[in-house]
């Protein structure tokens, strides 16, 4: 009876060892769940803040091509007793402003889905790297589109009394307002897709 009473007690001893290894196993495996990778956490973080960024420039590309694109005015002359007419598709550096801007927004529309895609996939590399290397494409594209247009708008407000060409915007007002405000617009995508490109690049180097 003692040799048996000594092995329940040996069997209850080592059935306590097992729950208390059970229980500090599983301690183990819930601070494991509730452990945040500071990487990974910086990582998603980075891909949010493009996905924000890649948002607001193509309301600024698309609102600044859908602006200059559907620019026009007339106003009736009282000296010569004729109406005048000018659009945007009289000029063509507004013309390519309107065609960089519209190619630049549906571009980054396209990228939204892959863009949220890196937030899910912090180590998707591939896409990040064609993205950033489009994303430089475009921002070349609109600043080059917006350069072109600042002269044009330059020209439009001040003139040019070395050329004789006088400034069209006394009689324009309208049309002028419109084609300034598409003009801010287009800048400030600018400086979105430069946000992007580093913040790209910046994905990248930590991968």
């Amino acid at each position: 009876e003692a040799k048996h009473n000594e092995a329940e007690e040996a069997q209850g001893i080592e059935a306590r060892e097992a729950k208390q290894i059970e229980a500090g196993e599983t301690s183990r495996s819930s601070r494991k769940l509730i452990t945040f990778e500071p990487k990974l956490v910086i990582n998603k973080g980075i891909s949010v803040l493009g996905f924000v960024l890649r948002l607001f420039a193509v309301f600024g590309t698309i609102g600044s091509a859908l602006a200059m694109g559907t620019t026009h005015e007339s106003v009736v002359s009282l000296s010569q007793l004729v109406l005048l007419k000018v659009k945007y598709s009289d000029l063509p550096t507004l013309m390519f402003f309107v065609v960089a801007n519209a190619i630049s927004g549906g571009y980054l529309v396209l990228s939204l889905p892959v863009s949220i895609f890196h937030i899910f996939s912090t180590q998707a590399k591939t896409s990040r790297i064609i993205l950033l290397v489009v994303d430089t494409v475009m921002l070349a594209l609109v600043s080059s589109g917006a350069s072109a247009a600042t002269a044009t708008v330059y020209l439009a407000h001040e003139g040019n009394t070395t050329a004789n060409w006088p400034p069209i915007c006394q009689q324009f007002d309208g049309f002028c307002e419109r084609i300034s405000g598409s003009l801010i617009g287009s800048f400030c995508a600018v400086i979105l897709l430069m946000l992007i490109v580093i913040n790209s690049a910046i994905s990248l180097s930590r991968h």
